[in-house]
């Protein structure tokens, strides 16, 4: 019983790998743009998180109804003010401004909040739990899964039932051609930048909700945001679901068998998925 919850156990902390790398998969789909900063951008949702939930003294959870607005704006003001200018068939100067991006979050959150771990408080959220057939379900987990879930299953559903999809789908696959046919290229980006960050946004809240946080653990989130769309298939929502939770449930395997193979197990899967697939599991988007 003690390996079928810690194959649950990891399963529901699949979902929220599946959110650090939605926003990843969305932009990458759309625009083919390797963004350096988004697990720094993770962060920075936290802290926006924290700054709302304790000066407003509301539950975190409230406070995405600000953290995401304010992390989609975010999102569009960057891509049509900075990344815009560097997107080319170059791929080199998005990443190196993006890199640029990540350091100069990560020292100007230590500037204002300073090395110290910090933490949202959810009260009786983080403890709740669920127990059936002696397996135990944390609400928290289970939530951040459900979020997950829905997150991508409305994300693929405007992809290819909406006109901003349409609009999505027509720029990733021939940009001149859609800028030929009416289509703003630059507005297009903007749009799939602010709602990646909109979803960034959710990450970061579920995060601090989760665990501590300092400015420093960027880089961590996202390799796992990484490892999961690469084994999920490039561009392939429900793709990032599934790596997602084969890295959770990697992870918690791990720790079953020693403490110290928790995070080793996930990244010793993903090369071996790498070496197997090099393309991932599930390379092609699916209506």
């Amino acid at each position: 019983m003690e390996w079928v919850n810690a194959v649950l156990q990891g399963t529901l902390l699949g979902g929220l790998y599946a959110l650090f790398a939605a926003g990843l998969s969305l932009i990458f789909g759309v625009m083919r743009l390797v963004n350096i900063a988004h697990g720094d951008l993770i962060v920075l949702a936290a802290y926006l998180g924290l700054t709302i939930a304790v000066g407003l003294g509301i539950h975190p959870l409230l406070a995405l109804a600000i953290v995401v607005p304010v992390m989609a704006a975010l999102g569009y003001a960057l891509q049509r003010g900075i990344l815009n200018r560097t997107m080319g068939d170059d791929i080199l100067p998005p990443l190196l401004v993006t890199f640029g991006l990540s350091v100069i979050i990560q020292n100007a959150l230590l500037m204002g909040f300073s090395a110290d771990p910090q933490k949202l408080q959810a009260g009786d959220l983080e403890t709740a739990s669920l127990t059936a057939g002696g397996l135990t379900i944390g609400v928290l987990p289970f939530l951040m899964f459900a979020t997950s879930v829905a997150v991508i299953g409305g994300l693929q559903w405007m992809f290819y039932h909406t006109a901003l999809g349409r609009a999505f789908r027509a720029t990733s696959d021939r940009q001149d051609v859609a800028q030929l046919m009416g289509l703003n290229r630059a507005h297009v980006f903007g749009l799939a930048m602010a709602l990646s960050l909109a979803v960034t946004g959710i990450a970061g809240v579920f995060l601090g909700i989760r665990t501590s946080f300092d400015p420093s653990i960027g880089g961590s989130r996202l390799i796992f945001g990484f490892e999961a769309v690469i084994i999920g298939g490039l561009g392939n929502l429900w793709g990032t679901l599934a790596g997602g939770v084969i890295i959770g449930i990697a992870q918690a395997v791990g720790g079953q068998i020693h403490p110290s193979l928790q995070l080793l197990a996930g990244h010793i899967v993903f090369l071996v998925i790498l070496a197997v697939r090099p393309r991932g599991l599930f390379p092609k988007m699916e209506g």
